[in-house]
């Protein structure tokens, strides 16, 4: 019976390893796609006003054409 209650715990720990090394990847994850997302926001945004002003230098070249 005692090499039942060794067998029991020994898989109760592997099963607690595994836990832990899921829930740290899910941490991991998390931070990358919360860095990943952030990131794009600012290439997007930054992206959009140099858009933006190239419209705007655009129409003055334009209207000073005319």
């Amino acid at each position: 019976r005692g090499e039942e209650l060794c067998a029991m715990g020994v898989v109760s720990k592997a099963g607690d390893w595994a836990f832990k090394a899921f829930s740290a990847g899910l941490g991991v994850a998390t931070i990358f796609f919360a860095a990943t997302f952030s990131a794009n926001v600012y290439r997007g945004l930054s992206w959009h006003n140099r858009q933006s002003r190239v419209e705007k230098e655009g129409s003055k070249v334009l209207q000073q054409q005319e």
